[in-house]
């Protein structure tokens, strides 16, 4: 497959674009692909009832979730260019990656994740300050325990610095985004390395900074959407199951959703921005499961 020397500038409209063709693969198999999105909702809300605990093992319950995350997220990209080729989705999709080698390169996608988290810790004490972070522990302590928050401590929170923080914060996220989006099709579906693959992905996503934009605020709405039906499903089950079934019914139909939608996007704006066609032959495999560039 060839590859384009350089990312090709596309509309702002290309970001709805992928978003709808996200949606359209799963509407042509909503039973495989809904299944392999369950499935990682389920391995998510296992990490999640983890973090409740804290215990050893729990811990290293939650890392290797965390480990496993870019592997499955390979695997259901590689299950929709399967739908796209006209096959089917397959649970066995979602470790794809490891069956081909590429485990060392998909692993290599969390490390902008953790840089972006460590700098947004160093500028969370850099914009607040330790002193004011402290103080704010303890407001938030004495609200806690109230019915209605009193006005008085309210205006003891550093709000002006937490925004200004929130806002840099959600900038450097999508940097980091930008780097590994279509880095993962990229390295499943060609003799890319990890490294190489992300400086592809991060330079077509910044020449498409506008695209990229479109598509984050469509994604946040539909997300916000499906999170009403969700709960009104859900809703039904706290009836006969508890609030508990309910919080575990709505994060697995959320994600056995949105992960799908998701990664099918990623899938065609990999195949708009570095040239990819439909699935026409077996992905390149490789032995090597290393962080090659």
């Amino acid at each position: 497959m060839s590859i384009p020397a350089s990312p090709p500038k596309l509309r702002a409209s290309a970001g709805a674009e992928w978003l709808l063709g996200g949606f359209s693969l799963l509407r042509r198999a909503p039973l495989g692909l809904g299944a392999l999105g369950a499935l990682f909702a389920v391995l998510a809300v296992a990490a999640n009832r983890a973090m409740q605990s804290p215990s050893a093992l729990a811990l290293l319950m939650q890392l290797l979730l965390m480990l496993a995350g870019p592997i499955l997220i390979a695997g259901l990209v590689h299950a929709a260019r399967e739908v796209d080729a006209g096959r089917s989705a397959s649970p066995a999709h979602l470790l794809r990656g490891v069956q081909d080698g590429k485990t060392g390169r998909l692993l290599s996608t969390l490390l902008p994740q953790i840089g972006a988290g460590l700098l947004c810790l160093v500028l969370l004490m850099l914009i607040v300050g330790p002193a004011q972070l402290q103080q704010m522990v303890g407001v938030l302590s004495q609200l806690e325990g109230q019915s209605s928050p009193d006005p008085a401590l309210m205006q003891q929170l550093p709000l002006g610095k937490l925004g200004l923080w929130l806002l840099v914060a959600v900038v450097v996220g999508v940097l980091a985004s930008f780097v590994t989006f279509t880095a993962i099709p990229q390295m499943m579906f060609t003799d890319t390395g990890a490294f190489a693959a992300m400086k592809q992905s991060f330079q077509a996503c910044l020449r498409n900074w506008l695209a990229m934009i479109v598509f984050f605020l469509l994604l946040l709405l539909v997300a916000l959407a499906l999170n009403v039906a969700v709960l009104l499903v859900a809703a039904v089950v706290r009836l006969f199951a508890g609030a508990t079934a309910m919080q575990i019914v709505a994060q697995v139909l959320l994600l056995a959703v949105l992960m799908p939608v998701v990664t099918g996007a990623m899938y065609h704006a990999w195949k708009q921005l570095h040239g990819g066609g439909v699935a026409d032959s077996a992905p390149v495999t490789i032995t090597d499961g290393g962080f090659e560039a």
